[in-house]
């Protein structure tokens, strides 16, 4: 899955920089020299994470975050402030004002791409190339198989084929497990939210995925929860087939 990187930066030469590392990294840069090229940027195209210098002209980092923070759309962007400031205070102030993370200048480049990979773990899981282990499955992003366990492990794990949106929906679930997502919710962080796509379709895919894992027996991962949405949890609920 390609992971964009919005990078706000005034200095051409720091933000060719970075876009480069961002390259080799396997992650998808897209640039902008001040916070009005990214609010455009940012209603074209919704990125993963923000990379933002705290000294841009005319708008701030850190108003531009407050911005972002402010907006439902964006406010839960991961955002890391990029600043030449080291004091405590500044720190304090980029982290009030909604930054995950604050690397002062001068920076490498591969402790730059680690914080960004890990901020990404933390924040947004399902884009996240790691295992992930829930409910008795097995989930591998990067070869994009999933093995199912009996409740015992006594045996071999077996393989569940999924189309890629079931696998998609399957993976964000289990990234997410316990919480509980709406249909609009689901739609945007699966598909994105420029793609216009009526609400009820999430339900014909969650169909599609309980069908695959009623074969196992595990069905009842993928809950229901009346008048809200659907979430991924491993304590079985009477009421789960209800659509």
């Amino acid at each position: 899955m390609s992971i964009t990187v919005l990078v706000v930066e005034d200095e051409p030469a720091i933000q060719e920089l970075i876009s480069y590392n961002l390259k080799k990294s396997g992650l998808t840069p897209i640039s902008a020299l001040n916070a009005e090229q990214a609010v455009v940027m940012v209603n074209n195209v919704l990125p993963d994470l923000v990379l933002l210098d705290w000294m841009l002209p005319n708008l701030s980092g850190i108003e531009f975050a407050r911005q972002l923070r402010r907006n439902t759309r964006t406010q839960s962007i991961p955002i890391i402030m990029l600043t030449a400031r080291t004091d405590l205070d500044d720190k304090v102030v980029g982290l009030e004002a909604g930054a995950d993370d604050y690397i002062t200048k001068p920076f490498s480049p591969r402790e730059l791409v680690a914080r960004i990979k890990a901020v990404l773990r933390r924040r947004v899981p399902e884009i996240s190339d790691e295992i992930i282990e829930a409910g008795g499955l097995k989930i591998d992003p990067t070869r994009h198989r999933i093995f199912a366990y009996d409740d015992n492990k006594a045996t071999e794990p077996s393989e569940i084929k999924l189309g890629p949106t079931e696998f998609r929906l399957l993976h964000f679930l289990m990234a997410h497990k316990e919480r509980v997502y709406t249909r609009a919710q689901l739609l945007d962080r699966i598909w994105g939210d420029h793609v216009f796509i009526e609400d009820r379709t999430i339900d014909v895919h969650i169909r599609r995925l309980r069908k695959v894992l009623e074969k196992i027996g595990k069905d009842y991962l993928v809950q229901t929860v009346r008048g809200t949405g659907y979430r991924f949890s491993s304590e079985f609920e009477a009421s789960i087939g209800e659509q």
